[in-house]
């Protein structure tokens, strides 16, 4: 009698298990031949874009372009392919959830594009796995876009050394200047800082033109993510190390010190506007500044050269851009102490397209993700609005009339780094976005990187935090 109530505890306990084991994400194995030979298929595209909305260039891309294009491939071979695509509008955290439930329940489609950050934790859900493990890493190694890709934009769609898709769109970060306030004051037009002292020295300079602000460096929590990708990383990786490196985030090191120490020489010393790092709509104020002449040196984004003072349809039209402007590699802290001895460097974003691990036929997949990515398909993706794409052959034809994206794409892509695609980021990104405004407020860049410290533990785990 004594037995009879072990076996419903029993039975639960056996529910809960296989419910964990569900829980955990890992689809099911998929062989590199499966249905490799079949002449019918079906396969799904899935990315945030959707026709009349957002990203709809993509969407319209996807549709009118990719889809027809392959299956017409397709059938030349004597095989019948059949492409969706599954369109999203929603925003990005909502976006990724879903994508990550399809994942996580063996359904989703069978090509994602997911953002570059996120691949790490995907990667760690068993969520994606490498393309060598899908469809074959002969298969994968010998495909021909990987010669037109630099090497360190390929690195956004690795995660622990192995490879788990292919990059799809980047951008680059460098310093924009203004070549009218720099001639007031005897710079040069074809001004290029080797370190960081010789920013401050152009900015002390600036100093003596009245109502300007003479470096704009993105700080504080109500910039956000702009505040450090178009702030402390960028400065960050030019004192040697990235903020996550060999398996830890950084701490109160020095690389950090040394970081913000930058900011309390730039906003201490009235190099830059310390409300500016504080008002709500900050960085778009800065964006407007400098369209009128008001900011000498600014960090930013291709995106700002394009979109923001575009003087045809800029957010913050800026009529002689075209002249005006000029642009320069981020300097290391002195030549030579840059991430991996680089004499300059930058950071970067993009997305990645994966293939799901779920999905029935891999090989066929790896082919319509190698048509996404050829020449011709993103030529075709960016023909209207030309950008930088992730392929050199594509940037030397449709950017050959467009100066600076020209010189993001031959000289700024081989240096450029990338955020740790890995969940624990957006915290750490959140402590250092306060601690730049801490500095920013006041506080010294110890007392600054001592919270920041504290905080990163408290986020990722004292083991997993670098000190020295």
């Amino acid at each position: 009698m004594r037995l009879k109530p072990l076996l419903p505890l029993l039975a639960v306990m056996t529910v809960l298990s296989v419910l964990s084991a569900g829980c955990v994400g890992k689809p099911a194995e998929t062989s590199t031949g499966q249905n490799a030979d079949v002449k019918q298929f079906s396969l799904t595209i899935s990315s945030n874009a959707i026709a009349g909305g957002k990203n709809a260039n993509i969407a319209k891309w996807t549709e009118e372009y990719v889809i027809p294009k392959f299956v017409e491939a397709q059938k030349a071979k004597g095989v019948t392919a059949t492409v969706k695509f599954e369109g999203n509008g929603a925003d990005d955290k909502d976006y990724k959830t879903k994508v990550a439930l399809d994942l996580k329940t063996g359904g989703g489609a069978d090509i994602q594009e997911i953002d570059g950050i996120w691949l790490g934790e995907f990667a760690q859900a068993g969520q994606a796995r490498p393309l060598a493990d899908l469809v074959g890493k002969d298969k994968v190694d010998t495909w021909e876009g990987w010669s037109k890709i630099p090497q360190a934009v390929a690195a956004l769609a690795d995660f622990d050394g192995r490879r788990y898709g292919i990059p799809v769109g980047t951008d680059g970060r460098v310093l924009y200047f203004n070549k009218k306030l720099f001639a007031q004051e005897g710079l040069p037009a074809d001004w290029q800082p080797r370190s960081w002292d010789d920013v401050l020295s152009a900015g002390e300079k600036l100093k003596a033109v009245p109502g300007i602000v003479p470096i704009q460096l993105n700080a504080g929590t109500a910039m956000t993510e702009a505040a450090s990708m178009q702030g402390v990383l960028p400065v960050l990786v030019g004192t040697g190390k990235p903020i996550y490196d060999s398996g830890k985030w950084q701490g109160a090191t020095q690389n950090i010190k040394d970081t913000l120490g930058l900011y309390q020489k730039i906003y201490s010393g009235r190099l830059g506007d310390p409300l500016l790092q504080q008002e709500a709509k900050g960085r778009d104020k800065s964006f407007s500044q400098f369209a009128d002449s008001r900011i000498g040196i600014l960090l930013e984004s291709d995106y700002f050269w394009r979109a923001v003072i575009n003087p045809a349809n800029g957010v913050a039209k800026m009529a002689d851009r075209d002249t005006a402007v000029g642009w320069a590699k981020i300097p290391a802290r002195q030549p030579g102490a840059g991430v991996g001895g680089q004499d300059f460097v930058s950071m970067s974003g993009g997305s990645v397209r994966v293939i799901n691990p779920n999905t029935k036929f891999p090989q066929q997949a790896w082919e319509l993700l190698q048509f996404m990515n050829s020449f011709d398909a993103t030529k075709a993706r960016v023909s209207s609005t030309p950008q930088v794409t992730t392929r050199t052959d594509v940037n030397d034809e449709v950017l050959k009339a467009d100066p600076m994206l020209t010189y993001v794409s031959k000289e700024v892509l081989p240096i450029t780094r990338y955020r740790p695609g890995l969940a624990e980021y957006t915290q750490v990104s959140a402590a250092l976005q306060q601690a730049t405004l801490d500095v920013v407020t006041g506080k010294s860049p110890d007392e600054a990187a001592a919270a920041y410290q504290q905080a990163v533990v408290k986020a990722v785990g004292e083991a997993n935090v670098a000190t020295g």
